[in-house]
């Protein structure tokens, strides 16, 4: 699994993260979602080390990186702190600019990334995600029913206390997450995650940063009108529920952005584990046009 990349772990401040990172070219950042590691990237990022330098962290509280403590508006989690995190690891690393593609909670930290810090990001890729402002004010009945695991984490104590009594139940191993789907050593990585208590407390953060001070980070921006500045692509999995929540995908990310492309890509949610080769050739399309 990543062969030929370096394996290191960077302190950049109130973290440490563990992070992979390979290749040659224009630096492009990816970063995970819930509740994989960096090593749901397995089969994608060695598809683009031709073009790109690669470089694939466990973001703050996920896999192997530190879990720093929390506070009662769970700041340290929030998708800005993550975006920071990962303008240090970079600039560590010698990239003082970048491309970034984020998928699920990943997708948040990219927006992030692209909103505040504009001089760095060179183009970004959202998958499979809509800003969190977004989601929540368009929150009706069957998002609370489809999605309620976002109200359910954001609760204190109890989650910890149903994931931890039987994380392969909660994250469906033997069902939906095996060997087989995910990659031996891509699942190994994960179950070890899952069935480590601080992880799970620190997953936990990031959805509980997401009800309050994500939400309020997303509404300062769009009521002072900024936007993504940099192009940006959208790219959603066929086979999960974007399409049916929220129709045309585009439409909702209009608002945020100045230069915007996207379409569907044949999957289901976990689209770097499923369909690799479509995601890795997407990718490679869009940034190599940004960079040219």
């Amino acid at each position: 699994m990543f062969e030929g990349f370096a394996l290191e772990r960077v302190d950049v401040g109130d973290v440490t993260l563990r992070v992979r990172h390979g290749g040659s070219g224009p630096p492009l950042l990816l970063v995970h979602g819930h509740p994989r590691t960096h090593t749901t990237w397995y089969r994608v990022a060695p598809r683009l080390t031709e073009r790109f330098t690669v470089v694939c962290p466990d973001t703050r509280g996920y896999g192997e990186s530190t879990k720093p403590p929390t506070d009662e508006n769970h700041t340290p989690y929030s998708k800005r702190a993550m975006a920071a995190d990962c303008v240090a690891l970079m600039r560590h690393l010698g990239h003082e600019r970048f491309f970034v593609a984020g998928h699920d909670r990943g997708a948040y930290v990219a927006t992030r990334l692209a909103l505040d810090h504009p001089e760095v990001v060179r183009g970004a890729a959202i998958l499979d995600a809509v800003p969190i402002a977004e989601a929540l004010d368009r929150c009706d009945a069957r998002f609370a029913r489809e999605w309620y695991h976002w109200f359910f984490f954001a609760q204190p104590e109890k989650p910890e206390r149903v994931i931890t009594a039987d994380p392969d139940a909660w994250y469906d191993v033997g069902t939906r997450n095996t060997p087989a789907r995910l990659g031996e050593e891509n699942f190994a990585d994960f179950r070890r995650a899952i069935h480590d208590p601080a992880t799970v407390t620190a997953m936990l953060e990031d959805y509980r940063a997401g009800l309050g001070v994500d939400r309020a980070h997303d509404d300062a921006d769009r009521a002072a009108g900024r936007r993504i500045t940099c192009p940006a692509l959208v790219l959603w999995s066929s086979d999960d529920d974007m399409a049916d929540l929220y129709g045309d995908v585009l439409a909702v990310w209009r608002p945020w952005t100045t230069d915007l492309r996207g379409h569907a890509i044949a999957s289901g949610h976990h689209v770097a584990e499923e369909n690799p080769e479509a995601l890795a050739a997407a990718l490679s399309e869009f940034f190599g046009a940004v960079q040219r």
